[in-house]
């Protein structure tokens, strides 16, 4: 009888580890850099000051007119901003290229250019000055245009949030939808907003946080009176040159209300994923 001997199996080589240790020492220095100035920012001012500021006159009616007006500007980029969003992912519609160009800008322009392109299309002596005056409507200088400036100045991060959202939906259900007699709206609200709800409350909590944020367009569009236009931003400004403690205050709610967005965002992101 032959015997057939099996050379014995050798063990699996070992993988050889990701030089992760590496890369993390090299992001180490900029980690700091990001972080270092929050806990600074923290560190200067004790909780006993942070509650007695917080009963201020003039930091309540500024976190006060910040959230109203953020709110209502969040809700205005939904209404709004959805079916601009639904257009860009879906119709093929003629100089696709700029409009997403034109929607894009507001990210990347500075924000005091802005406030000076509200005001000269919506202020006394802009392009639209001379209708609303006849009509009795004025905006500059007012909450209306501190909403218009966080509008105009948030809304791309929803929109974009949205259609990426849009886009990825597998266009088979909604026809399989559209089979079974549903029509356009029962789509959109049965199949395409679940299917895409979380790039929406992402996009339009991104979009919420930049408009809490929003200094630049509002101070030369909206101005900065108390309890009228002064939002958290606002207050800041001010405050570091009257009182550092009213604007460490400030700081601090802002930035606490910033990173609250940021966990929310990333967990809804992280149950998509796993």
């Amino acid at each position: 009888m032959i015997r057939t001997s099996f050379p014995a199996a050798s063990p699996p080589t070992p993988k050889r580890p990701e030089p992760a240790t590496r890369w993390q020492i090299l992001s180490l220095p900029f980690f700091l850099f990001l972080t270092l100035p929050l806990v600074a920012l923290f560190l200067r001012i004790s909780p006993t000051r942070l509650i007695t500021h917080l009963n201020q006159t003039q930091v309540l009616q500024a976190i006060t007119l910040s959230l109203t007006t953020t709110l209502v500007s969040a809700l205005v980029i939904l209404v709004f901003g959805t079916p601009v969003a639904y257009s860009l992912a879906r119709s093929r519609m003629p100089f696709r290229r700029f409009v997403d160009a034109i929607i894009d800008l507001p990210t990347v322009l500075p924000p005091a250019v802005a406030g000076v392109a509200l005001l000269m299309a919506f202020g006394r002596r802009g392009l639209f000055g001379g209708l609303l005056e006849q009509l009795d409507i004025h905006i500059a200088f007012t909450p209306i245009a501190v909403m218009m400036a966080q509008t105009f100045i948030a809304a791309p991060f929803y929109i974009k949030s949205a259609a990426i959202g849009f886009s990825s939906i597998d266009s088979e259900l909604e026809q399989a939808a559209e089979l079974d007699g549903a029509s356009n709206w029962q789509v959109f609200r049965y199949v395409t907003i679940p299917l895409s709800w979380s790039s929406l409350l992402g996009g339009i909590l991104m979009s919420w946080a930049r408009a809490l944020g929003e200094f630049g367009a509002t101070i030369i569009f909206a101005g900065n009176y108390p309890g009228r236009t002064q939002t958290m931003p606002l207050a800041i400004y001010i405050g570091f040159e009257i009182d550092l403690d009213v604007a460490l205050t400030l700081s601090v709610i802002l930035v606490g209300f910033s990173f609250l967005a940021l966990v929310v965002i990333k967990g809804i992101l992280h149950r998509e994923t796993f």
